[in-house]
């Protein structure tokens, strides 16, 4: 049945051209905007996870520019240790040059002190965008590292940031001091023997069994990975007793000054023993008091590393008595780890010979440090060079979901185009039908 009321024909026509310029809109709006996913509307899911993708990125660009910043000053850290060490070494050179007797030892001196200088001087400009990581002598906890923003973990419950921590390599010559007439000084150390608290003197026999004294924090021997607060002083003071140490009577004052340490950030139980123990020993063999004494030592316990083992003279009645103390935050003031290269002098034979075991220390010290920064830059390196990987690949994936395929898309539109020009002589044809409808009514 024909109508001039409803035409069939071109109502299919005109629905398939609409249909066929929707196809043809969407197609353009790809190859203009080059997306096959512009809009949440295009595809929810798809469009949900390329834009927290892309959040992602935009993050790991950030982490890209922090790595960047903490590559940088943990080199100028670390070329500031090497310099040290070789500043170090040139030292060394003079005070083996100091050992010849027929030689101007002032003038080694001379040159001694403008190297020492040098070294303040590099330690002291080591430093990018105001962090020198050469200085460890803040008492505020988590002063003595550095974390540099490294990762974003994504998980099923959120984001976190993951850091590379530097630890600081104090390489200063600032002098240790500790107010040892302080009202807050306190026993610290206990006789495991009997395992009270050591409120006196721990007396030594020489030639005998000598006691063990725990030392450092607390009663409880251990591993000493407890953290010990920055700014906190410990000191080990001698007391001379009978025969040949008799004449060894160091005073409250002065034998707690000159065996002491003052933790720094991050020291551990284990490190404020090490640094007791080598403060003791280093004292024993420079005083020359001591002359009757060889044997005196302390050590730290083979078992529990924050416990000292005080060893007694060789000699029978050499006898001499030990005492531990600790001082809190404000009585203390902290020092560089390079503090003894203030006190080299080669004017004389004894100070050459014990300016050259110095040294050593000294440039092990440094060595470390370069070499902890070395390592800490490494791994900073390698962690960018992931994240920029990784950066690619995001990149890579979300192109993957939402870039528009331009061959297809350009193929697409070439039969579009026909498709369209069809459909519009198709509705032409259809909305002509009902013109052949009057020659029914020609008479």
């Amino acid at each position: 049945m024909s109508s001039i009321l409803t035409n069939n024909g071109a109502m299919v026509a005109l629905q398939t051209l609409k249909s066929i310029n929707s196809n043809l809109l969407d197609t353009q709006s790809e190859i203009s905007t080059g997306k096959r996913v512009a809009t949440s509307k295009d595809n929810s899911a798809v469009w949900a996870i390329s834009k927290v993708m892309e959040a992602d990125v935009k993050g790991f660009k950030g982490i890209s520019d922090s790595l960047n910043l903490g590559q940088s000053t943990v080199a100028v850290a670390r070329q500031a240790a090497e310099t040290t060490t070789e500043l170090l070494t040139e030292i060394k050179a003079r005070i083996v040059a100091a050992q010849e007797e027929n030689v101007d030892r002032d003038k080694i001196q001379a040159d001694i002190d403008a190297l020492r200088n040098q070294i303040v001087g590099v330690v002291g400009a080591a430093q990018f965008n105001g962090l020198n990581l050469l200085s460890n002598t803040d008492t505020t906890a988590g002063t003595g590292s550095v974390n540099i923003l490294a990762s974003l973990d994504r998980s099923g419950t959120g984001v976190t940031a993951s850091d590379i921590t530097v630890q600081k390599q104090d390489l200063g010559l600032g002098a240790a001091s500790i107010d040892v007439a302080s009202a807050s000084a306190t026993a610290a150390a206990s006789d495991v023997l009997s395992g009270a608290a050591n409120t006196s003197a721990v007396a030594l026999t020489g030639n005998a069994t000598q006691p063990t004294t725990a030392a450092v924090v607390g009663q409880a021997a251990g591993a000493g990975t407890a953290t010990v607060a920055a700014g906190t002083g410990f000191s080990i003071e001698i007391t001379g007793g009978a025969a040949g140490l008799a004449t060894f009577n160091t005073t409250a004052t002065a034998g707690a000054q000159e065996i002491t340490y003052v933790a720094r950030d991050g020291d551990t139980e284990a490190d404020v023993t090490a640094g007791l123990v080598a403060a003791f020993n280093k004292y024993v063999a420079d005083n020359s008091d001591i002359t009757d004494g060889l044997g005196i030592a302390a050590a730290v316990n083979a078992t529990n590393a924050n416990q000292i083992d005080f060893t007694g003279a060789n000699n029978a009645g050499d006898n001499f008595s030990v005492q531990v103390r600790s001082y809190d935050l404000g009585d203390a003031t902290i020092g560089g780890r390079l503090e003894a290269l203030a006190d080299i002098d080669v004017t004389t034979q004894e100070g050459a010979d014990a300016a050259l075991l110095e040294v050593e220390t000294l440039i092990q010290i440094a060595i470390d440090s370069a070499s902890a920064f070395g390592s800490a830059q490494g791994r900073i390196e390698t962690q960018a060079d992931f994240v920029s990987q990784l950066t690619d690949a995001l990149k890579s994936g979300i192109g993957a979901l939402v870039d528009a395929d331009m061959e297809e898309a350009s193929a697409r539109l070439q039969a579009l185009q026909v498709q369209q020009q069809l459909g519009v002589q198709a509705l032409s044809i259809a909305n002509q039908a009902p013109q052949s409808l009057l020659s029914l009514f020609q008479g």
